[in-house]
């Protein structure tokens, strides 16, 4: 009999029926409000922390204000989606690091216990020295705050989200700099509002950047991003961010309504990428393959292992030889360290 061994076409990766392998996530729409208000709270901390060093008075009471804003309206949409208020108090019984959410909630926690006495301390000037630490404190917990909603998607099983690990906290962080910046442009006169600007122009074109390079890197498992309602979402968010920096950079500068129209279409668009990341993990979660090609693909290079007891690189030895179905029981005796049995008395029953 000849050596060579019969090829078949490679099998499109499917579930049970077409079924799909995981369950779509459970968050309702109020979620990616959620990491839009906390990225703007995190961010606009840091950003009025920053004016302040550098002794711009009136864009960080703006910005501070922003950014209580923000904190004040991310514990309601959480609480709304998690159905009880008790709910996210429970939370904050247990601190694990190894868990985003336990993480996250102490974050949002601190945050808004400091960014609410560093905002009162910038408007009334009550509080100084206890002041002075809550802006330093809410600055330190800025960027956390805006980044941890990627680990906590990063961490679930979707492939969409879990996937985009390395590269989606950087998009995140890109549009809360960027809305964060545009809030600030809206809220404060041209003339103090400089930085924001420089801010919210460059967070746009970090978070174009960074969610094209993410979309590449994750090759097959970006197809969610770039169809359906996620994509109909990139497209509006791109565009919104792109002529809201171009106004911003422009007549923004000059004038307080034209800087008002430009910060609102890049927090537009901040908001429709929030929403375009949110539908892809449900799209990516409803389509099987997936789930299913990525695990195959690992089990394949010899990553992980399957169902079979031998591993990728055993059951391909590339010699020709033809094995029985009680090979594979056999070496896993071997692979599980009983005694009595090696690769080659393993072929000699078989035979």
């Amino acid at each position: 009999m000849s050596g060579e061994r019969k090829m078949v076409e490679r099998a499109e990766p499917r579930s049970y029926y077409g079924q799909p392998v995981i369950k779509e996530p459970v968050w309702t729409p109020g979620i990616p409000f959620y990491f839009f208000t906390g990225g703007v709270a995190g961010a606009s901390a840091v950003l009025a922390l920053a004016a302040e060093a550098r002794g711009n008075e009136e864009l960080a009471r703006r910005a501070w204000l922003n950014a209580f804003a923000g904190i004040a309206v991310s514990p309601p949409l959480l609480i709304a989606d998690l159905g009880r208020p008790e709910r996210f108090l429970n939370m904050l019984r247990m601190f694990k690091i190894t868990s985003p959410m336990s993480v996250g909630s102490w974050v949002l926690a601190a945050s808004g216990a400091s960014t609410t006495l560093a905002a009162l301390n910038a408007q009334t000037g009550l509080f100084p020295r206890a002041g002075r630490g809550a802006k330093i404190a809410a600055g330190v917990l800025g960027m956390p705050l805006s980044t941890y909603t990627a680990a906590l998607l990063s961490n679930t099983s979707v492939p969409a989200w879990h996937e985009a690990r390395w590269t989606l906290p950087f998009t995140f962080g890109a549009s809360a700099a960027a809305s964060a910046g545009a809030a600030a442009a809206v809220t404060t006169r041209p003339k103090a509002a400089a930085p924001a600007r420089r801010l919210a122009v460059g967070g746009a074109v970090a978070e174009a950047i960074a969610a094209e390079l993410m979309k590449q890197r994750l090759g097959e498992q970006g197809e969610p991003y770039a169809k359906g309602r996620a994509a109909a979402f990139r497209r509006v968010g791109a565009a919104a961010l792109a002529s809201g920096a171009a106004v911003l950079s422009g007549p923004g500068s000059r004038s307080r309504a034209a800087a008002a129209v430009g910060g609102s279409l890049v927090m537009v668009g901040a908001v429709c990428a929030r929403w375009s990341v949110f539908r892809a993990g449900f799209q990516s979660a409803a389509d099987p393959k997936y789930t299913v090609g990525p695990q195959r693909a690992r089990i394949e290079d010899g990553l992980a292992r399957g169902a079979a007891r031998a591993t990728p690189q055993e059951a391909n030895l590339g010699d020709g030889s033809a094995f029985s179905s009680a090979e594979p029981q056999r070496r896993g005796d071997v692979d599980r360290g009983q005694p009595g049995a090696s690769r080659g008395e393993g072929r000699a029953g078989a035979r």
